[in-house]
């Protein structure tokens, strides 16, 4: 080979290797592929139950942001939330867990600085963490301020306890001690200042994993915005068949400032999404729309407001889901359940992250990145120590499979329903001779999923009792409003230092 040749090859060679880690976008421009892990956004919504979204079928509401969303992410439709009220599920999906676990089975608790939360799983590892809205986890009554020691590892914070004032929607600023207000409906604001961050940040070395969470479409329904309300009269919404006549009028007024508060919150949502596309974050992020739990409205003759039962209506949340070379999964529909405890590992999967030992979900990024409708799997959802509304409703175990929802309580078997032919949950098939192998499988799989996380399913007097809670007599759940008179009590599964 002469010298020319070999200084062909050389050149060649040379322009070559500079092109690792370069690629083209769709405007054959070259730009550097970036090394960075994966940002995370995490919207966390306030019980949308599953049913509630244009996308999902729904005749009346309107979500076209969401509903573009769900064609450029997986959608996971049976998407289960583990107990299915605030507290339980806020602390299943930051520490991977399950409530008989943690002991956070009731609103109001404390979690425990010991557990090790998302947040601090991933600032280990190199990211930015941010949380806005509504916690829930702090147990310090509903209106405290909550110090950064008890933020379980999210540094920037614009939040609060609980509240449900969407007009007036109080929060703390970072390390200011003084309660503020948004001042305007708390979804545009809580988005809005969420925008300015991922701005702020957006050039960052570091990723970061951001938590915007947002109160709504939670009562109270008639303070959503008048102009969404319009959008709604009630005499024209849809009421489902499994909600009883005497209880028809109640949900169709509930039912217009519900949609309201969605249509409000998708637009919200719509402004974030819009943003990340804006700062060119998309390709590099994981973004992921879903709720805490739903809401029964009526359905079964359970009025509305009403969440913690084993029905689809409370159980089922959305769950959308894109991330980084998505590609020809964009749209894709997952009909195989997840439960609470399975989001942070398959976070930490999607982003090659170890998983630490403590966490009991499973990793199930394999899974939304190779989405097949046909999958199936056992969901596990519980209702430990129904209080408040549902202190009457006795505790339970349940699975949920792309098909069968199958429940027990103490009693025994109480729920076998087949979901694809009965949606609305009207038709029992327990003990029916022709269902009987289908219900021993079924109970074969909760059986093991319960030996699976030392869950022995007693009564709900155990439980109250093995973690030192107690219920006010009269409202049946943790005292948290005694806080606002000074004289509250925190409630935990450890004991507060």
């Amino acid at each position: 080979m002469n010298i020319n040749k070999i200084l062909v090859f050389l050149i060649l060679g040379i322009a070559l290797s500079s092109c690792d880690g370069v690629k083209k976008d769709k405007n054959s421009k070259l730009t550097i592929e970036s090394k960075k892990k994966p940002n995370i956004v995490y919207i966390l919504t306030d019980q949308w139950r599953g049913s509630a979204l244009g996308y999902a079928g729904n005749p009346d509401v309107k979500t076209p942001n969401l509903d573009k969303f769900a064609k450029e992410a997986v959608n996971f439709t049976n998407a289960v939330s583990v107990t299915p009220v605030c507290t339980p599920h806020r602390a299943a999906l930051l520490t991977g867990k399950f409530p008989t676990s943690t002991g956070m089975f009731i609103n109001d608790l404390y979690l425990p600085s010991e557990e090790l939360c998302m947040a601090e799983i991933f600032k280990a590892e190199g990211y930015s963490t941010a949380y806005w809205g509504k916690w829930h986890l702090d147990g310090h009554g509903r209106s405290n301020y909550i110090p950064k020691e008890r933020r379980q590892g999210f540094d920037y914070w614009k939040a609060l306890e609980c509240s449900h004032n969407y007009t007036k929607m109080p929060y703390y600023d970072n390390e200011d001690t003084n309660i503020k207000y948004w001042k305007e409906y708390s979804p545009f604001a809580i988005t809005k200042d969420a925008n300015q961050y991922l701005t702020n940040h957006a050039k960052d070395e570091k990723p970061f994993l951001m938590m915007i969470s947002i109160a709504t479409p939670h009562y109270p329904h008639q303070t959503a915005p008048q102009k969404y309300k319009e959008m709604y009269p009630p005499e024209a919404l849809t009421i489902n068949p499994n909600v009883p006549e005497s209880l028809e009028q109640r949900t169709r007024k509930e039912l217009q400032g519900y949609y309201a508060h969605a249509t409000a919150t998708d637009e919200a949502i719509g402004n974030v999404l819009a943003k990340l596309k804006e700062l060119n974050l998309v390709d590099n992020t994981i973004i992921v729309f879903s709720a805490d739990h739903g809401e029964m409205m009526g359905a079964h003759g359970v009025k509305p407001f009403v969440k913690q039962l084993a029905w689809d209506e409370a159980i089922r949340v959305p769950f959308l889901i894109s991330y980084p070379s998505i590609g020809e999964n964009k749209g894709v529909v997952v009909n195989a359940p997840l439960t609470t405890p399975d989001i942070l590992p398959s976070l930490l999967g999607l982003s090659n992250l170890k998983i630490p030992e403590s966490i009991e979900g499973e990793n199930i990024a394999t899974l939304i990145k190779n989405p097949d409708p046909n999958a199936d799997r056992a969901a596990l959802v519980m209702g430990v120590a129904p209080f408040g509304a549902n202190f009457k409703d006795p505790p339970y175990r349940g699975i949920r499979t792309k098909q069968y929802t199958y429940a027990r309580t103490p009693e025994g078997a109480s729920k076998l329903f087949d979901n694809v032919n009965d949606p609305y949950q009207m038709n029992n098939l327990l003990d029916k001779p022709e269902f009987i192998e289908l219900q021993k499988s079924l109970d074969d799989k909760l059986n093991i999923a319960l030996n699976n996380i030392g869950d022995e399913f007693k009564t709900r007097a155990y439980y109250l009792k093995k973690w030192n809670y107690t219920f006010d007599e009269k409202r049946r759940a943790v005292d948290w409003w005694s806080f606002d008179e000074g004289k509250g009590v925190v409630q935990s599964p450890k004991a507060i230092k």
